[in-house]
């Protein structure tokens, strides 16, 4: 009896998801134990120390669960097991019986916060007491701790806030709190942990600096970014700029894109550009293939692609290997100035930054401009003062003349051949 059950029920295991990975944490169960599973049906997420990937039901059956949510799994174990022998719930209600549940509250919600009140955003949850005092009292809706149910904020909530003006205590906590709380550090995390300080400890790492009069791009992309759309569905930004014009500057100084090997340098003669996109779950550095064979409507794309593959951890391992050289935007943020550490086993990156009007001196008058600080943070054991110092002036020099990206030189010089 016992064989024949074990038979009827299927193992689910850990999947090989690259060479030197042993070992992945299960992040979260998408179907609950016990629930009906179609095939090839998604049924849990994993995280290894490079990305996250799904698994999926190989057959359809009941589902149950072998692991908990945390747990550390090595490859080849059991996930869980389906029960292909059951039969399918009448009706399919298993999966979607909580559905009806999930939607009911957010409708009431909305209900609460569609009351006569522009001062509370969408996304903040309000009874419609406490919404009306908020925008009576111009209250701002972040600093106001929430005790109603799935975190809505409560008139004795807003009254609370109000009798205690500038007194604003960390989310969750009360006033002169001293709680402290420890999270198991994800696999993802130790993995960025571990490459950042291995990068600072094994290589000879200097930043250097200059800045990028921003006007240019500005103004193309305000002249042809309704066309540019409207022929390639995606919107013109800045890395496409930077990225096309950081691959002719790789092309012309090759160490830049190079990387240490031993005792050897290997130079590339692309540019696999990686770049570098904040996710919830920590940094993450997809790649762009072969940048200076791409336009500047396919960068714009592949941008999009990655980026929105990075925030629903769809990457696979191929997208996140074998880049020559990094972009990180910390303008995003607001950052006006960092150096940025180098992505092992490249031996360069380059820091976008916030673009601020700043004066600047040009034909002898002060005219206020929109400039860019760039830093280049580069291996020294690889890559000499002047490398680098002159691939930074020429990606200033591509980027103050865009024209300059359609071949790297300037059409009049060209022209007159001097």
């Amino acid at each position: 009896m016992q064989h024949s059950q074990r038979i009827d029920m299927i193992d689910i295991k850990v999947p090989t998801v690259g060479e030197s990975i042993s070992e992945v944490s299960l992040l979260k169960w998408t179907k609950p134990d016990g629930a009906w599973v179609d095939r090839d049906e998604v049924i849990a997420e994993l995280e290894s120390e490079k990305a996250t990937f799904e698994i999926n039901a190989e057959q359809a059956g009941i589902l149950k669960h072998g692991a908990k949510e945390g747990d550390t799994l090595t490859i080849g174990d059991v996930v869980c097991q389906i029960d292909e022998t059951a039969t399918k719930p009448e009706g399919e209600a298993k999966p979607e019986a909580t559905a009806p549940v999930k939607e009911e509250a957010p409708k009431k919600e909305a209900t609460a916060s569609a009351a006569p009140v522009t001062a509370v955003p969408n996304e903040i949850k309000a009874s419609p007491v406490a919404a009306a005092i908020i925008a009576d009292k111009k209250v701002d809706p972040q600093t106001i701790k929430p005790s109603g149910s799935g975190g809505k904020i409560l008139k004795d909530d807003v009254l609370q806030a109000i009798s205690n003006p500038g007194k604003q205590a960390f989310k969750g906590t009360e006033l002169f709190s001293r709680n402290v709380r420890k999270e198991k550090m994800s696999n993802l995390r130790k993995t960025i942990s571990r490459r950042l300080v291995e990068s600072k400890n094994t290589t000879a790492m200097l930043t250097t600096f200059n800045e990028v009069d921003m006007g240019r791009i500005m103004e193309t992309r305000t002249k042809y970014k309704e066309k540019f759309k409207e022929l390639h569905g995606v919107n013109l930004g800045f890395m496409s700029f930077f990225g096309k014009a950081c691959a002719i500057a790789l092309s012309e100084w090759p160490a830049v894109n190079a990387s240490i090997d031993a005792e050897e340098i290997v130079y590339h003669d692309y540019a696999d550009i990686s770049i570098a996109v904040s996710t919830p779950r920590g940094l993450t550095v997809p790649v762009m293939r072969n940048v200076e064979s791409m336009s500047m409507a396919d960068v714009e794309k592949k941008v999009v692609e990655l980026a929105g593959k990075a925030r629903d951890n769809k990457l696979t391992m191929d997208e996140l290997t074998g880049g020559t050289f990094t972009i990180t935007n910390g303008g995003v943020f607001g950052s006006l100035m960092s150096t940025p550490i180098i992505n092992l086993p490249q031996s360069a990156i380059l820091g976008m930054h916030k673009i601020q009007e700043r004066p600047m001196a040009v034909n002898g008058q002060v005219v206020v401009r929109p400039m860019m600080y760039l830093a280049l943070s580069y291996d020294h054991r690889i890559i000499d003062g002047r490398e680098s110092v002159s691939f930074l002036v020429r990606v200033k020099e591509l980027l103050e003349n865009p024209e300059l990206l359609l071949f790297g030189k300037d059409p009049v010089k060209t022209l007159l051949e001097v």
